[in-house]
């Protein structure tokens, strides 16, 4: 169910709704829609993870149906309850709800242990006593067939026998498994006698010690859906070769037929969604945790200062197709500027900062000057920001001697200060070492909040902050984590670690910010005039604001990219 996910623009018709829809209208399953959402506890959601989130509980919303929240942790060594919590957290944050009480793959161990024995007792599963190794070597290729295993005609009794002892505790780990008796010289090679049970002594973080032995995902899965009487099982394309095997075990122990129907996952440039290498960046402290701004997972999304709206509207966008593809990054970061374009309120705020002397303002005064919270949104208001002698720019917006295209402040040329007034540069302070250091202007006070009496122009309009009034800031600048557009494509042998982007962040610490920006709780967002949107980080203190740059004003990487 949803709480504020209706808020996403209207999707198009796409071949999982169509599915859904014919379903619908022939009364398959007396009109009933059942969805499900079923991460495997062992790490957090990404934003690969958002577009499947966004298909199955959009399209239950859709239908009148439901889809429920089961978490597959049939992997002991690997899940916790930290990543079911922030499972939890992050799907609701998106704008979801689930149908009921969260549910569990090992909530239906019982049963499935119950259906292993069924499948012996019907001569359709067999306890194999070879290693881990020997049954790989077994399988085959996808040219060759595989071989039987010596124990694969064990009469069913005995694997009857070993299966319950297995349970028991008996065995030591990779003594045994269960293997359903399908076809080792299937075409399919998930069809040559899967393992459907292993042995495992491991803690379980919902089970305890009660069990030993522990189902194998894919025996699991579907049951799993099965029993929660699934209608339509939705996933990604990487999951169409494992159809047989849960239509096989469906069929055999004659359970509710949930039918699976596949999608393209969503692929982003310069993204890794790639759990194992994410863990390795998180291990090897190439990012700062699961939640760092350049990680793809929705926790770093969100510390960035994403938006939930403008990742919904990034999965509308790309929409629902067979095909797999990649999607430019830039598509996802034009939907999180549309978003706060409107939402965001303006601030002004000074990076590397150049100090500005009014040279003609008088000592010791202050003058507030109205500011307009957000232009997009009349109903944002205005907000007073002090004007004095002393003021900030960016260092980037002076120049001793400029190109002819350079338009911003240089000496003897006058601009506008933003929601302030016309000031003109008429001397320039160096250090020893030759490095300016302060400009000299004197400032018009009859162009307060707009243009000249006498009707002269400029070129230029700069932001800026009054220096005495000014909070100190510490300002992330991330960028792109990979620095190549595709990991895929790193030649074989290459360690993908080496296209990661080195310049993926830098750290101002001396930034200047107008003071409405103190004491802001972190998650606020901001759209720091002419520099981008930024995010309060939690990293924030009473004597030291953080800012995360959420996005730029515009795609800035094709030109970082021709400069390299």
């Amino acid at each position: 169910m949803s709480t504020d996910a209706s808020e996403s623009p209207a999707r198009p018709t796409d071949f999982l709704r169509e599915i859904v829809s014919a379903d619908v209208a022939a009364g398959k399953n007396k009109g009933r829609v059942q969805t499900r959402f079923p991460p495997e506890p062992n790490g957090y959601l990404h934003i690969g993870h958002a577009k499947a989130i966004c298909i199955s509980f959009g399209i239950a919303n859709e239908f009148g149906g439901q889809c429920n929240l089961r978490m597959d942790d049939t992997n002991p060594a690997k899940e916790d309850t930290e990543y079911v919590e922030a499972i939890k957290d992050d799907i609701r944050w998106l704008g979801f709800e689930w149908n009921g009480e969260v549910r569990y793959a090992s909530d239906y161990f019982e049963q499935l242990y119950q259906w292993g024995e069924l499948l012996i007792e019907k001569g359709l599963a067999y306890v194999d006593s070879q290693s881990a190794d020997e049954i790989a070597a077994g399988r085959g290729t996808a040219t060759e067939p595989g071989k039987d295993s010596p124990f694969r005609d064990r009469p069913k009794e005995e694997s009857l026998d070993l299966f319950r002892r297995m349970r028991a505790g008996e065995f030591p780990d990779g003594a045994m498994v269960l293997r359903a008796k399908i076809d080792m010289a299937s075409a399919h090679l998930i069809m040559r006698d899967p393992l459907m049970f292993r042995i495992r002594h491991a803690e379980h973080h919902r089970t305890g010690d009660k069990w030993c032995i522990y189902p194998m995902y894919d025996y699991a899965h579907g049951q799993s859906d099965a029993i929660e009487e699934v209608t339509h099982s939705l996933c990604s394309l990487e999951f169409e070769t494992h159809k047989p095997l849960y239509n096989w075990f469906i069929e055999k122990l004659g359970i509710f037929p949930s039918k699976q129907y596949e999608f393209a996952k969503l692929n982003l440039t310069h993204t890794i969604t790639s759990k194992r290498k994410l863990l390795e960046l998180v291990l090897g402290k190439f990012v700062a945790g699961w939640d760092d701004p350049r990680m793809p997972t929705l926790r770093g999304l969100r510390r960035r200062g994403y938006t939930p709206e403008s990742i919904r509207n990034l999965c509308a966008t790309v929409g629902v197709t067979r095909y797999n593809g990649v999607t430019d990054m830039v598509v996802l970061e034009n939907s999180l500027r549309d978003h706060l374009n409107k939402i965001a309120p303006r601030r002004m705020a000074v990076l590397r900062p150049l100090k500005v002397t009014l040279t003609n303002f008088p000592e010791g005064e202050k003058v507030e000057l109205e500011a307009i919270n957000n232009p997009e949104d009349s109903s944002a208001g205005s907000r007073k920001v002090p004007f004095s002698k002393t003021l900030y720019i960016e260092r980037d917006d002076f120049m001793e001697n400029p190109p002819k295209q350079f338009f911003r402040l240089a000496p003897g040329r006058e601009v506008r200060l933003r929601w302030a007034y016309f000031i003109k540069c008429h001397d320039v302070v160096k250090d020893d070492a030759g490095n300016v250091v302060e400009l000299l202007c004197t400032y018009d006070p009859e162009t307060k909040g707009g243009d000249a009496p006498d009707g002269r122009k400029v070129k230029a309009t700069l932001h800026w902050v009054s220096a005495e009034h000014a909070i100190n800031a510490e300002v992330r600048l991330y960028d792109h984590l990979s620095a190549v557009p595709d990991l895929s494509e790193i030649p074989e042998g290459q360690d993908w670690k080496t296209c990661l982007n080195s310049k993926s962040l830098e750290i101002v610490e001396d930034a200047k910010l107008e003071p409405s920006l103190a004491e802001v709780p972190a998650g606020e967002r901001f759209q720091f005039e002419r520099l981008g949107y930024f995010c309060v980080d939690p990293d924030s203190t009473l004597s030291m604001m953080v800012f995360n740059r959420s996005v730029t004003l515009k795609d800035e990487w094709a030109k970082l990219q021709k400069k390299a």
